[in-house]
């Protein structure tokens, strides 16, 4: 799978989803896994409430464990924390592929296309071409990054207001 700008196994982030989709290689040289790690992984990274609400375990030194309310009402806390202090906050999570079904070689036939047609089908279903997990993945981690407007922001914005410009600030996309 190549690791390129406009690469067929990913979901573009659109502010309407929320989040971005990337299917990878986990091991290249490994043509046929017997291993899950080497075998083709699902990232997912966006709004934490988007990402959150698709995780079922959260991994934990280096350990999956089970996404509980006491592990997710950790999570939360942080994300509202982050947010309070104007911060801009992503959640990133995972799964691995089992190797008997999303094989390599012949390289399953990922389908980033139509995936709003099976959004909500949690189980593998043979009957959907294409389909890959997109639920009961593993958190990997919240980060918290500040964004701060652009240089030469503020100064536009005083230029429109003097102009009787009404300025709206847009956001997430």
């Amino acid at each position: 799978m190549p690791d390129v700008v406009g690469d067929p196994s990913m979901i573009p982030f659109s502010s309407d989803i929320k989040f971005n989709l990337i299917i990878r290689d986990m091991n290249l040289a490994e043509k046929t896994p017997t291993n899950i790690e080497d075998n083709i992984c699902v990232f997912m990274k966006g709004a934490p409430e988007r990402v959150l609400g698709r995780c079922t375990k959260i991994l934990v030194n280096g350990k999956e464990e089970e996404l509980d309310e006491a592990a997710l009402f950790g999570v939360q806390s942080a994300n509202d924390r982050f947010g309070g202090m104007g911060e801009r906050v992503l959640a990133f999570a995972r799964t691995y592929l089992d190797p008997t079904i999303f094989k390599k070689e012949p390289a399953y036939p990922f389908d980033v296309k139509k995936w709003k047609t099976w959004r909500e089908v949690r189980e593998f279903d043979s009957a959907i071409s294409g389909w890959f997990p997109m639920w009961n993945l593993t958190l990997v981690g919240i980060v918290s990054l500040q964004d701060p407007p652009r240089v030469g922001v503020a100064q536009s914005v005083l230029t429109c207001q003097k102009a009787g410009i009404k300025v709206i600030m847009v956001t997430g996309d």
